[in-house]
């Protein structure tokens, strides 16, 4: 039975969150456990509420809400759609809203047509999955999934000195419900793809295979100040020169392995940062990812290699940090090719793709069958104020959520 997705709807909603944290221009900043987040928590949390549904809350801020199965029970093992709403700096109206809002349109869809399940359906949204104000990202669908240990990372302190622990306080989002309160019968994730292969190919569909590996560390190198104009080359310890070496071998690495293998140097400081003065201190972060364990070992490695031989020659100290390491994750094959034959059902053009981003369906996959839906993005632009997928693009995603949702959940036989 197909579900009629109201995407006027849908779309109001996505509009109205992303009025919350909004910036000029377009797109919003709702950084985790801040009061923008709160505010964007209220507002989706009262939707739910508004559906009548069994609304929880755990104690690293997972918020998730239950429809009853044909008998109004909600203690059953629920199939879960979820993702997350907090943003990077410069986000967008749809990564990760998409996924809780969207599974919220289903779940108020199925009402309108009056169709019950065997099983619960849930709605969720997960605390810090961009890990922008607070690493490692995927934190709190880590916590409740035994992936990530909770007292650490209430323990964890973000870019702005305040512990994540300090944080849910600070905005009433810590919850009662404990560690693995919520346990799926199936996770079901919808997303925009955050990049340009759906849009490029004329697709409609990913049926996500998987998510590949992420390594994040954080290098410091200390060195020593000096007068930019009288101290010869051959007698510094630059550690500005020494982080943008670091960079140019995280590129180095990318280029030499080759695709899929990525590398990204998001995040570069200097102190004392001024024109004519050498950098006694260095800050910066690399993102590597690769669908590969094995290949991602061997780029870590040679990046951590390179690092320390190259503040080694500046005479200057070396020191990193990891801030999140993730294995590759295969999504479960059975619910991958259910995804794929309903969208043949459905009649929507579709590709089988890893994800190149993380998210939370990864931290599901160890402990139940997970899969992930993606959508197309405008130009293959996310992480940006310009991020955009049509509501024409989303309606087939919707309903292919909904579809996959109804299947997992069974379709109660004995109603109207």
């Amino acid at each position: 039975m197909s579900v009629v997705i109201n995407i006027d709807r849908l779309m109001g909603r996505i509009f109205e969150l992303g009025k919350i944290g909004a910036l000029a221009g377009g797109g919003c900043k709702r950084l985790a456990l801040t009061p923008e987040d709160a505010a964007g928590r209220a507002l989706v949390t009262d939707w739910f509420h508004a559906l009548g549904l069994e609304v929880h809350r755990d104690v690293i801020g997972n918020t998730w809400a239950i429809r009853p199965d044909s008998t109004g029970r909600t203690d059953g093992a629920p199939v879960v759609m979820g993702s997350h709403i907090d943003t990077v700096g410069t986000g967008g109206l749809y990564d990760g809203v998409l996924g809780v809002l969207g599974g919220l349109e289903v779940i108020e869809s199925l009402n309108d047509a009056g169709i019950e399940t065997e099983r619960p359906i849930a709605v969720a949204f997960f605390t810090n999955e961009e890990g922008a104000r607070f690493a490692p990202d995927m934190m709190g669908s880590g916590v409740i999934q035994g992936q990530l240990d909770l007292d650490e990372m209430l323990a964890t302190i973000g870019i702005d000195g305040i512990t994540v622990g300090a944080a849910l306080d600070a905005i009433g989002a810590r919850g009662n419900e404990p560690v693995g309160a919520l346990a799926p019968a199936a996770y079901l994730e919808l997303h925009i793809e955050q990049g340009p292969v759906l849009e490029a190919e004329g697709l409609a569909i990913g049926v996500v295979t998987g998510v590949q590996g992420i390594s994040w560390t954080e290098f410091v190198i200390e060195g020593a100040s000096a007068h930019a104009g009288t101290t010869p080359m051959t007698m510094r310890r630059d550690a500005g020169m020494v982080a943008a070496a670091i960079a140019l071998e995280a590129r180095a690495i990318a280029r030499d392995f080759g695709p899929p293998q990525v590398a990204t140097v998001g995040r570069m400081e200097f102190a004392p940062d001024l024109v004519n003065v050498v950098p006694e201190r260095a800050t910066l972060t690399v993102d590597l990812r690769h669908t590969d364990e094995t290949v991602l070992q061997q780029a870590q490695a040679r990046l951590f290699a390179r690092a320390e031989e190259l503040a080694a020659q500046e005479h200057c100290t070396l020191a990193r940090r990891r801030l999140a390491r993730f294995e590759p994750v295969n999504f479960d094959p059975d619910l991958v090719e259910q995804v794929a034959q309903s969208a043949t059902r459905l009649n929507l053009s579709y590709r089988r793709m890893p994800s190149g981003a993380g998210h939370d369906a990864q931290m599901f996959a160890p402990n139940c069958p997970s899969g992930m839906i993606f959508v197309p993005s405008r130009d293959g632009i996310s992480h940006n104020i310009t991020e955009f997928t049509a509501p024409e693009q989303i309606v087939p995603g919707v309903t292919l959520l909904a579809e996959v949702a109804l299947a997992r959940a069974g379709y109660a036989q004995n109603q109207g």
